[in-house]
């Protein structure tokens, strides 16, 4: 009995010594992981020798024992990962180093990870083929390789790992033949963008849609290339062309077809000097009336996109005044205030226009006037409501004046013509800014910019709101934030979501739209603000909330955050060009965890316009401080 006791005894005292001994081993990995890539790491607190489970990004087991889970996404590491370090967190089920800048091979050591059941690697700069020892993780349910510069063949091994259902190796230089994977758990794959050749195999193709094989040379369904026997659809073409009686039936279609094009042009020239006589004796028209040539209607010139001015629309009103016997000036501008009357209808209808885009509404114009002024016009379309309703509505909307608001300086109503002149913003609109330019000459936004945009579109929703409980905006996205050059916000097409039929924009704020809303027309201030939360949670991603499906999750944006925050670490929602700011980390979870609040399910869980208002511009003045606190830490180390 003493010795069994002694025993006992024997082994009480070894296990704890073990699991100091991991999780002393699974530290001394994670500093020579810190020591050799660098990046935001570095802050990590190395004085408490035994809490590495507190570090960012380091989560361990529950009773504290080993590191269970390493995410470091867009954290700056970069340079090659020393052997025998990640190797070493024998317990790691979950490894995330996306979006850095690591280089070298593929981690070999990454094969000892026999527990590994996530690893996250994409948008590196690792090189090489893919090792054999990976096939040896047997565990792995999600693989994610993309954006690298992976090469070399695709290994048949692949079907080693049983229990995947995520394979992501699109953006890479894999060469080769696609092997056939079997693989029954797999939903998530794509190997677009690669150096691949050959047939899709069935099996994957049935289970995969056209975008994951895009931009490759693979063949067969579901890309529209045919594969027969190993000649390509296009080779095919070719051979056939080369044919005597393939020339001869190219040559004799070209000779008819040319004889039709000339008979063809020579009617066209006929009839239209036919016109050009009739149209002179009819002299309805004056020609120093049209800017743009006669057949070009305003619809063709928003078609175009661009246009000399607004000659069509004004010979078209002046027809509709003739016909419906309207008196001179019976319909003309209305201004508002104290707005200068520098110009008239005529002067905007002569002004040279630029079609700045089709909206909600209708289609927006940049209108530059014979005096120099220049201002944005709306033409409207699909209003259903009668003359009398549409005045007050005008006028309710000419009365707000806010600094974050655009103001309306004037409208003009017939029954088949409505168009609204605004302030010109220069600087475009939010939308633009954050998804038009992705070339390598974009200037990243910084979160000072996004903050204070923030800021400023918060103040002019919440001066909307404190208008009345029934008054809100109905229409929140970014392309309704402009911007001045300064790059303040100023927020735009109020008060018009009430004057447009309820089927004629069923979708017009796709990816907006709180889930309660049924009526377009009839928006709630609760509703609103579940509009402005996606707007924030766009400015914190980068990511467009019109697009339907996410690169990887396949559902809207609120839903796509908040499963990412659930699953992953927090720096994997924000745009990459937040990531270079280190110390607002803590400023950008406050934005992101507003957001969610603002688009949560029920409204009545929503906070209010001024609330938001609040927390924004309480965000703003902590950024500014440490923005100070920046500065003076650079001096101070330009100095040592």
């Amino acid at each position: 009995m003493a010795s069994i006791a002694a025993v006992l005894f024997g082994l009480l005292l070894f296990l704890p010594a073990t699991v100091i001994c991991d999780l002393a081993s699974d530290r001394a990995a994670l500093i020579s992981l810190r020591d050799s890539v660098g990046g935001r790491v570095r802050l990590w607190n190395l004085t408490d020798v035994n809490k590495p489970c507190s570090w960012a990004g380091v989560t361990c087991s529950a009773d504290k024992s080993t590191v269970v889970e390493l995410r470091l996404p867009g954290m700056g590491l970069a340079g090659v990962l020393p052997p025998n370090t990640l190797g070493n967190l024998t317990n790691l089920q979950t490894l995330s180093l996306r979006y850095n800048s690591l280089s070298g091979p593929f981690p070999s050591d990454i094969s000892r990870l026999t527990n590994l059941r996530n690893l996250y690697l994409q948008h590196n700069l690792f090189s090489g083929p893919i090792p054999d020892s990976l096939f040896s993780l047997t565990s792995l349910v999600r693989l994610n390789l993309a954006e690298n510069n992976f090469s070399g063949p695709l290994s048949p091994s692949f079907n080693n790992l049983t229990r995947l259902g995520t394979l992501y190796l699109e953006r890479n230089n894999f060469t080769g033949p696609l092997p056939d994977l079997n693989l029954p758990g797999l939903v998530q794959f794509n190997v677009s963008n690669n150096q691949l050749t050959g047939p899709i195999p069935k099996a994957i193709a049935v289970k995969q849609p056209k975008s994951a094989f895009e931009g490759t040379s693979l063949c067969g369904q579901p890309l529209n290339d045919v594969c027969d026997n190993g000649v390509g659809h296009e080779d095919k073409k070719k051979k056939k062309s080369l044919s005597g009686g393939a020339i001869a039936g190219i040559v004799i279609g070209c000779v008819v077809g040319v004889l039709i094009l000339v008979l063809i042009l020579f009617l066209l020239c006929r009839r239209k000097s036919q016109k050009g006589v009739g149209s002179k004796d009819e002299g309805r028209v004056k020609e120093s009336d049209i800017e743009i040539p006669r057949e070009k209607s305003v619809e063709s010139l928003e078609k175009e996109g661009s246009g000399g001015g607004f000659a069509a629309l004004s010979a078209k009103m002046k027809e509709k005044d003739k016909v419906e016997g309207n008196v001179a000036g019976g319909k003309s501008l209305v201004f508002f205030g104290k707005t200068s009357r520098g110009f008239d209808l005529d002067d905007l209808l002569r002004a040279s226009a630029e079609v700045l885009g089709k909206g909600t509404f209708g289609t927006a114009y940049k209108a530059v006037l014979e005096a120099g002024i220049t201002v944005a016009v709306k033409r409207l379309r699909d209003v259903s409501v009668s003359e009398k309703e549409f005045r007050e509505r005008m006028e309710g909307i000419g009365k707000m004046n806010h600094e974050n608001l655009v103001p309306l300086l004037a409208y003009y109503f017939s029954r088949d013509e409505k168009l609204l002149v605004y302030d010109y913003m220069p600087m475009g609109s939010l939308s633009a800014l954050l998804h038009g330019n992705k070339g390598a000459g974009r200037t990243p936004l910084n979160w000072e910019t996004r903050a204070a945009i923030a800021l400023g579109a918060a103040r002019g929703i919440t001066y909307l709101h404190s208008q009345g409980p029934s008054v809100s905006h109905g229409n929140i996205k970014s392309s309704n934030v402009l911007l001045t050059t300064t790059y303040e916000a100023r927020v735009s097409d109020f008060g018009l979501a009430q004057l447009v039929g309820p089927t004629s924009t069923p979708n017009r704020v796709a990816g907006y739209r709180a889930p309660e809303v049924t009526d377009p027309r009839k928006v709630s201030q609760k509703a609103d603000i579940y509009s402005f939360g996606v707007l924030l949670l766009e400015l914190l991603t980068g990511k467009a909330p019109t697009h339907s499906v996410m690169n990887e999750e396949g559902v809207d944006l609120p839903r796509w955050v908040q499963s990412v925050v659930r699953e992953e670490w927090t720096a994997e929602v924000f745009d990459l060009e937040l990531l270079r700011y280190q110390n607002v980390e803590e400023d950008m979870v406050q934005l992101l965890q507003l957001a969610v609040d603002c688009t949560a399910q029920y409204p009545d869980k929503r906070p209010s316009m001024v609330e938001v208002t609040s927390r924004i511009q309480e965000l703003c003045r902590n950024s500014s401080q440490d923005q100070t606190g920046d500065i003076i830490n650079e001096a101070e180390e330009r100095q040592a």
